[in-house]
């Protein structure tokens, strides 16, 4: 039996091929987002030698504290060898892991005919033997309604003699417009089930992928764009014009190395406007290009992988056919899209009850963060992202329309900005792209900003020149609710992304200081910090402010706030200007909100560890359970903030800008893509409460 207290799912299937992989990360991300420890763990490994792709995938995205050889089982040659001994072997593992857990997911063996009479048949046995019911996963690529039906009737039987609970039924991997038929096909099971559609992405092999299927060498091109898919395979037997006319998308063209026109060809169509955004050409036969072409073709620094192969044509174009993408870790686009997937067709709601998770208080990073874009998607908001030009905004951006987080405008030349999201394979057609120098709003913006600034002597002829700065044309956008909040900061400083906020957006009534916090997720808890990025000494006044402010905002992000005023003193036992600066901000705290709950000065080991809090204020509301940090200065809570999140593993999302009638957020110029979606969430939330 499973361990009391722990929710388990036993995802199985009853061939190869059913994309298992998709389900298993959606239902892991699913529990994830309410239950703070979710393992994982593979009964059966799909190989003795090589590392198993899928349990390290998942692994990546769990929040137990449980490693790759504490997750695996057996090996399919201790099942041959004895399956009853192989079943105790997992049982004792599978033990080990639900300790360290509150649910686990558990993936079923892939199919290689090793059990009898059907491995689905062995899977089910190791369920009961589990404990945990089962979702079944099924084939619909190929088959009609009534096909997966009679397939699952097939499988609910098998698990029945072996009684198995069935929990849920998916079928994936169906014809697009045949959901609603598969679905209503399955409706005589006393289960729930839902299907997916085949997403052509999922089975799509990198550039990387095709090079180790063909033996190959890289020839030429950007290594980077070696990890987008290729969605087709063409062999350039025909002539050049016949090539050009059948270009797509995500294609590979294959031809040998001496074909000069059609590598000529097909190097400038990529490059071309007008032209689809290839994935990469294979120069099969061992032949290279004649070296006045390679001359060329090196002269126009073609970013397109092109690849060399020994194989002839015939052998190249079948092992690339033959090749199958995986999901793995390291491809962020396929992750994407699975959740997406698994998001947009499964109730998670309905799913979650059938397991009996239990509820907890725990809020862990992961949670945190599928929360920010559940409560961004319920009411999307419109954010634009100035910086165009960076790969790093364009793959966010692309995260975020796949999750359906935000709607985006994104600025800069649009053809250059859709050329390269193509070219990464970033989907980015959903986003407004706009060029300000091109732009209509130009002479709108420039009046207004005029108006705002006549003060300090602007003339419209200035305020045109300033207003095509990205930063202060996205932030008019703002400012006329053309956008409803903005993200920047990845490749331009905190000064060059907020200084038009303090000229346009302004302060909110009663606050004059624009300050920033950081929501830390611990493992099991969010705080909030704050300031940690914007205002350098803070007299008494702004740190009442960046207290108040601090408080609202964490209070918005589910943070129940509760303030330190931190210094190196608690209570009254010191004394010093910097003290006083404290005391004198908690006292003007108190004043202007008095219904937050606030104490300071006070140490930080005071304000979080309770046996301290007992020690030195015993009777405080705030001390030994605060959630929100506000730091005495920026240096301390910078340092802070980096040394909690490096030395705990803390999640730091952030900084959050706060006090502007409008959402604008900087982002640090480290960000990384994952850091880019979460604050453009962020942005949204802030968006929706105004």
């Amino acid at each position: 039996m499973a361990e009391v207290g722990v929710s388990s799912v036993y995802i199985a299937s009853p061939e190869g091929d059913t994309g298992k992989s998709t389900v298993a990360l959606g239902a892991l991300q699913m529990l994830c987002a309410t239950t703070a420890r979710v393992g994982v763990f593979r009964p059966i490994t799909r190989s003795a030698t090589e590392p198993d792709y899928i349990l390290e995938l998942l692994l990546e995205h769990s929040t137990a504290d449980i490693d790759y050889t504490q997750a695996l089982g057996v090996t399919y040659e201790q099942v041959h060898a004895d399956p009853d001994a192989a079943i105790s072997e997992i049982v004792m593992r599978y033990h080990d892991v639900a300790k360290a857990c509150d649910a686990v997911v558990i993936v079923g063996s892939d199919y290689t005919d090793v059990a009898s009479p059907s491995e689905l048949r062995f899977n089910a046995r190791i369920a009961v033997n589990l404990g945990a019911p089962v979702l079944l996963v099924l084939r619909g690529a190929h088959r009609t309604p009534e096909e997966v039906k009679q397939l699952a009737e097939l499988c609910a039987s098998e698990l029945v003699t072996e009684h198995a609970q069935l929990v849920a039924i998916i079928a994936n991997r169906c014809e697009p417009g045949q959901l609603d038929q598969i679905c209503a096909a399955l409706e005589e099971f006393d289960v729930p089930s839902w299907s997916l559609p085949e997403v052509p992405l999922l089975i799509a092999p990198t550039m990387a992928e095709l090079c180790a299927a063909i033996d190959g060498e890289m020839y030429s091109g950007d290594p980077e764009l070696l990890n987008r898919e290729a969605l087709s395979v063409m062999v350039g037997g025909m002539t050049a014009e016949h090539i050009l006319e059948r270009l797509t998308d995500g294609v590979v063209v294959i031809a040998p190395g001496d074909r000069s026109d059609v590598l000529l060809s097909v190097v400038n169509a990529h490059e071309a406007e007008g032209f689809p955004s290839l994935s990469g050409i294979i120069m099969n036969g061992g032949l290279l290009p004649h070296p006045a072409v390679a001359r060329l073709m090196a002269g126009l620094k073609p970013r397109l992988p092109i690849l060399t192969t020994g194989l002839g044509t015939y052998e190249t174009a079948g092992a690339a056919h033959r090749t199958r993408g995986r999901m793995v870790a390291g491809n962020p686009r396929k992750v994407d899209t699975a959740l997406a997937l698994m998001e947009e067709h499964v109730d998670a709601a309905d799913f979650l009850r059938r397991l009996e998770v239990p509820m907890t208080s725990v809020v862990t990073p992961q949670m945190f963060e599928y929360q920010l874009i559940e409560r961004a998607r319920s009411d999307r908001k419109r954010i634009v992202l100035p910086e165009g030009d960076d790969d790093r905004i364009l793959r966010a951006a692309g995260r975020v329309l796949q999750r359906k987080i935000a709607d985006l405008v994104i600025l800069g030349d649009e053809n250059a900005i859709r050329a390269r999201a193509a070219e990464l394979g970033v989907d980015i057609s959903a986003a407004e792209v706009l060029d300000p120098r091109a732009s209509e709003y130009v002479d709108d913006f420039a009046r207004e900003y005029t108006e705002l600034r006549k003060h300090k002597g602007m003339t419209l002829e200035r305020a045109r020149e300033t207003v095509i700065d990205i930063s202060y044309f996205a932030t008019m956008m703002v400012h006329r609710g053309i956008a409803d909040g903005m993200v920047s900061g990845a490749a331009h400083t905190t000064a060059h992304t907020i200084r038009p906020s303090f000229e346009i957006i302004k302060t909110v009534p009663g606050v004059s200081t624009v300050s920033s916090v950081f929501l830390m997720c611990l493992a099991d808890r969010v705080l909030a910090y704050g300031d940690c990025a914007v205002v350098p000494d803070p007299t008494s006044e702004q740190l009442a402010d960046i207290a108040i402010s601090s408080a609202a905002t964490a209070a918005r992000f589910g943070v129940d706030p509760r303030v330190a005023m931190l210094s190196y003193s608690t209570g009254e036992s010191g004394s010093g200007a910097d003290v006083d600066k404290v005391r004198v901000a908690t006292a003007l705290v108190r004043e202007r909100a008095p219904e937050l709950l606030v104490e300071g000065p006070i140490q930080y080991d005071a304000a979080i560890e309770p046996t301290v809090a007992d020690t030195k204020l015993p009777d405080s509301e705030v001390a030994g359970r605060a959630t929100v940090f506000v730091f005495p200065d920026l240096n301390t809570g910078n340092n802070t903030y980096k040394a909690v999140q490096r030395s705990a593993g803390a999640v730091a999302i952030g900084p959050v800008l706060q006090g502007l009638r409008k959402p604008v957020n900087d982002l640090s110029r480290g960000a990384l893509v994952a850091d880019i979606v979460n604050t453009v969430a962020i942005t949204a939330i802030q968006a929706q409460g105004r």
